[in-house]
């Protein structure tokens, strides 16, 4: 690989589409486009290589640049950002990685993001029954220094079939379970970012073994893997 930086000359870009998003505008730099989204995939490479050393990835994907305007009241035709997720192997293994890079808004993220009706019922019933396990990881210190609090969408109310005076009504009611860390352009661009990066994928680690738990197995502890 050429580059595992992500250099400044890649946000100056960005920047430039955002106030040139048409498609005028890209054509005429298509080639400077895709030169830095060469480098892009590269440092994206090397997160994954990172990554396999410590978990079992099944696949990168790289988030095309082109945005989808059909449904969309935004007609601009680029995205703003480059962003790709790594998705870990195997049926045993549940939860993902994410990373945004962006400038002035690039973050990581790790967790569920849209748990299908299954597993989001599994995971609320683990919740009703006992959540001191969950708890514990999400309030170690090394662990919250990272990552802060949960994060996700969630009701209002509690879901059907949930007691709204449930002491764990707190985390019943999500709908996504994700932790969110922020990037200053400073800290992208810095030596260290790929391993700050890495580090903290590393440090998610107890929550998605948890997790991978509770979703592969019943309220009585018993596999549901074959």
């Amino acid at each position: 690989m050429q580059s595992t930086l992500i250099t400044k000359d890649i946000f100056d870009f960005l920047k430039a589409l955002e106030k040139n998003n048409n498609r005028e505008w890209f054509t005429e730099h298509k080639s400077q486009f895709k030169a830095l989204e060469s480098k892009v995939k590269d440092f994206y490479k090397s997160i994954l290589q990172a990554l396999e050393e410590h978990d079992e990835i099944e696949k990168l994907k790289m988030f095309r640049i082109y945005r989808d305007v059909r449904f969309s009241k935004d007609k601009t035709p680029y995205k703003i950002h480059f962003a790709g997720s790594f998705s870990r192997a195997g049926a045993s293994l549940r939860g993902g990685y994410y990373m945004r890079l962006k400038p002035d808004e690039s973050f990581i993220a790790a967790g569920f993001w849209e748990p299908n009706k299954d597993d989001l019922l599994r995971i609320r019933k683990e919740f009703e029954t006992d959540s001191s396990e969950f708890r514990e990881i999400l309030n170690d210190p090394t662990f919250k220094k990272v990552w802060g609090d949960l994060q996700g969408e969630e009701l209002k109310t509690s879901p059907k079939g949930f007691d709204k005076e449930d002491p764990n009504i707190d985390l019943i009611r999500k709908k996504q379970f994700i932790f969110v860390k922020h990037f200053s352009d400073q800290e992208v661009f810095s030596p260290e970012f790929k391993n700050t990066v890495n580090e903290s994928f590393k440090t998610i680690r107890p929550y998605f073994d948890l997790m991978s738990e509770i979703l592969t197995t019943n309220l009585n502890g018993e596999t549901l893997l074959d």
